[in-house]
């Protein structure tokens, strides 16, 4: 996997942390997080885990301004990402990739990964309807660009395929490539690995940690995969019934008491011994697909 050629933009000052602060939803009479407060530092992979109805979706949905919180607030350097729109957002650099692939799939990798550069274009529909000269050359840089995050995230050779016939694998790998078509400083991954097998998994945890390095950008992800989190995240932020009931390293959270009782009691969770063992592995996931969501 070769890095983009400006790879490290994001490992100055120009990355800030990301500090969520008291941070309370309500939906009518049902509370989905309750002052909720973690901070992801820059540079970090930050994992937001819990079982099913611990409210991570709505946590991502706030990062991403989908959701305004009811109190508290998000902060992202001097920007107030509970106070803005989805699109506000992308402009100050933050990028969310789907769970749910959001692709054209008739469109080809190329055609997809260009939407991801919209908000950078600065020529304008008329020069570029025109093809006036400083459109072109815009289009030109826009098109390298594309071509080097396709590579990248090892889709280079699949670049004129439509995506409608890639593997879901591959369609993941498009769906996180367009987002950092954005050049984003933040990475909201929404369950990266959902529906992979083992190779596929291990194939997108290793492009998460060669994004990390290379661009040096913030990740803050869900995802039920336990062994990929313990193995791919800094900091763990445990969910359970919309209150935070534990922060700390992977090694921290594993042995944490509320957490070992937040899984335990639905049945259904790896073992935290395994979780142990799958510290440091890349590429043999714990199978956690039938835990709360």
């Amino acid at each position: 996997m070769t890095a983009p050629a400006d790879a490290g933009r994001g490992t100055s000052t120009d990355v800030p942390p990301v500090e969520v602060e008291n941070v309370t939803v309500r939906f009518g009479a049902i509370t989905a997080l309750s002052d909720v407060s973690f901070t992801v530092a820059p540079g970090a992979i930050h994992a937001v885990i819990g079982p099913n109805g611990a409210g991570k979706s709505t946590m991502f949905n706030v990062l991403s301004g989908v959701y305004q919180a009811d109190e508290g607030q998000v902060r992202f350097g001097e920007h107030r990402l509970d106070q803005m729109r989805p699109f506000r957002i992308a402009g100050i650099g933050v990028a969310r990739a789907f769970q749910n692939i959001a692709l054209s799939a008739t469109q080809s990798v190329a055609e997809n990964l260009m939407l991801g550069r919209h908000h950078l274009t600065k020529a304008g529909f008329i020069a570029a309807g025109l093809r006036l000269p400083r459109a072109t050359r815009e289009g030109r840089r826009h098109g390298e660009r594309v071509a080097e995050i396709a590579e990248f995230l090892e889709l280079g050779d699949k670049l004129h395929t439509p995506v409608g016939v890639l593997s879901y694998g591959d369609q993941k790998r498009v769906e996180v490539a367009r987002a950092l078509c954005t050049e984003p400083r933040l990475l909201l991954l929404d369950e990266p690995v959902a529906g992979m097998n083992a190779e596929e998994t291990g194939r997108m945890a290793e492009s998460i940690r060669e994004i990390r390095t290379a661009l040096g950008i913030s990740i803050i992800l869900v995802e039920h995969d336990m062994g990929m989190v313990m193995s791919l995240a800094d900091r763990i932020t445990v969910l359970d019934f919309g209150r935070r009931i534990a922060d700390g390293t992977p090694a921290e959270v594993q042995a944490d008491p509320e957490v070992i009782r937040a899984y335990l009691g639905s049945g259904d969770e790896i073992d935290p011994s395994d979780a142990a063992a799958a510290h440091g592995a890349s590429s043999h996931p714990s199978d956690t697909s039938g835990t709360r969501s």
